[in-house]
């Protein structure tokens, strides 16, 4: 993603959790870069550029949050499945 600016990269991001409703780790392997620069353009950054943007992507990163622990056990059954 290089040649575009932070704001840019910032809404991008944004965008890309609204429609797709992935985590930052999903968005921060779709985009290539690290989970710590997803948040914080998410979550500090774009606060400053698009504030009502930033509400709608707080919105689905509070759902994820609050569905982690269900993938994360998602995730254990089904690696401990297929070791019988």
């Amino acid at each position: 993603m290089r040649g575009i600016s932070i704001e840019e990269r910032a809404t991008n991001i944004a965008h890309y959790i609204i429609d797709s409703k992935d985590t930052v780790r999903g968005a921060a392997a779709k985009f290539g870069i690290s989970k710590s620069t997803v948040h914080k353009d998410v979550s500090e950054r774009l606060k400053k550029i698009n504030p009502v943007l930033a509400k709608e992507v707080r919105v689905i990163l509070d759902e994820n949050k609050a569905e982690r622990h269900i993938r994360g056990g998602m995730a254990t059954k089904l690696k401990y499945s297929h070791k019988t």
